[in-house]
């Protein structure tokens, strides 16, 4: 946390998580444990092992959270393996162009059912002492973070006109005047396809 590098990839993590309005802060309520959280540092290289950035992430220790309490379900459908060769066989045979998208911090794109409280990161300035995260979105770490990733963007596909396969649900397609698109979705990693 001495290091200037890592200091700015914080600042950064902590502007997207003000960004995404993952918190408010409070006080604890006095039926409630707030879960605890932790800075994870990687370097991102370069094919040519290049340092390409410093990345850091606030992660929740979704490992305290008591089930029923913090959370209720956590079941996020991923892509199944036979629909990706299937897809890709569809993709060569047709010549068609695939992309692979990243979605940058997808998990606090999640809304939070539950009411989940955290400690507040060190480097967070605090306006009164005693004061907690009330998470608003899902954050990394979480039990449910991943489920509620998956039901935003499930929301903002199917209002976007995509269809969701019944025979596996991380598959959408939309058929248009523009012609046909298929999307897959394994966690935060999607992979666009089409005419």
């Amino acid at each position: 946390m001495c290091d200037e590098n890592w200091k700015n990839a914080v600042k950064v993590e902590l502007e997207a998580l003000n960004k995404n309005n993952t918190w408010t802060l409070t006080s604890l309520p006095t039926h409630k444990k707030a879960i605890g959280c932790k800075w994870i540092f990687k370097l991102k290289l370069h094919a040519n092992v290049t340092i390409e950035r410093y990345k850091a992430r606030l992660v929740a220790k979704g490992f305290t959270q008591t089930e029923g309490i913090d959370y209720m379900d956590t079941f996020s459908p991923m892509v199944k393996m036979t629909t990706i060769r299937v897809l890709l066989s569809i993709a060569a045979s047709q010549n068609w162009p695939l992309y692979q998208l990243d979605v940058n911090t997808a998990f606090l794109h999640g809304d939070l059912n539950e009411e989940v409280y955290m400690q507040p990161p060190p480097v967070l300035p605090l306006s009164a002492p005693n004061q907690v995260c009330k998470l608003q979105r899902s954050l990394y770490g979480l039990k449910q973070a991943s489920r509620q990733w998956n039901t935003k963007l499930t929301e903002t596909l199917i209002s976007s006109g995509y269809t969701q396969s019944k025979a596996d649900y991380s598959i959408f397609t939309k058929q248009s005047i523009q012609g046909f698109t298929v999307i897959l979705v394994y966690v935060d990693d999607l992979v666009l396809g089409g005419d």
